[in-house]
């Protein structure tokens, strides 16, 4: 694998991380972290979506007039979350109820049309395959390691087994109930962008960048 294809597939798991860095495709990230299993499930169908519909828009993009590339690349990404979602309620029925409609808003994930729009449309088949990859792998592990903690502070548990034996069961752990709300989901994130840009400084908007916004959005 060449530097190039290394970096499309490197890059949004933390550079440009979709979550801590772009900022996008919050809603779902509050909504589908409440358990591990949830978290893993919309990962998995957030990558699959952003693999297959980065592919299909690169192989076709010589063949989009530009007038209606966005009328296309919506029809392309509806079709493949409704066979997504298909997909799950056929052999995960019980996780698609949990996961209700948000499977569904797939189709209005900013990071979804940001890839076929910036990167689909202007790059190789493999190259546009990667991006998705890299950027369903980038989102996946922020909603992975956010469900952990939410239901293992919630629950004592994780993947529905027990780790930690809670005081209902006779052992010590008192779970924190605010876990299993999606504003511990907010919080969670909050700290986890502050960790990586403590981390990674050049992730954090210069001073001359804020000091030149308007007042009323800094």
């Amino acid at each position: 694998m060449n530097d190039e294809r290394i970096r499309t597939l490197m890059n949004p798991l933390i550079n440009e991380n979709a979550i801590t860095v772009q900022i996008l495709g919050l809603c779902i990230a509050l909504a589908v972290t409440k358990t591990l299993a949830t978290a893993l499930v919309m990962s998995a169908a957030v990558m699959a979506v952003l693999v297959l519909s980065g592919s299909v828009i690169s192989f076709i993009r010589h063949h989009i007039p530009r007038s209606i590339r966005l009328i296309v690349q919506l029809t392309i990404i509806a079709s493949l979350v409704i066979v997504v979602d298909q997909v799950l309620r056929a052999y995960a029925f019980e996780l698609s109820k949990q996961l209700s409609v948000f499977v569904g808003l797939i189709v209005t994930n900013c990071l979804i049309f940001s890839r076929a729009e910036t990167f689909a449309m202007n790059n190789r088949v493999v190259l546009s395959a990667l991006d998705g990859l890299g950027n369903g792998l980038g989102y996946g592990a922020i909603l992975v390691m956010v469900g952990t903690v939410r239901e293992l502070l919630g629950t004592g548990k994780l993947l529905g087994e027990t780790v930690l034996l809670t005081t209902t069961e006779g052992g010590w752990f008192q779970p924190f109930t605010l876990m299993l709300l999606p504003p511990s989901a907010f919080f969670l994130i909050g700290l986890l962008i502050w960790g990586i840009r403590t981390w990674k400084t050049a992730q954090v908007e210069p001073r001359e960048y804020l000091a030149a916004q308007p007042e009323e959005v800094r």
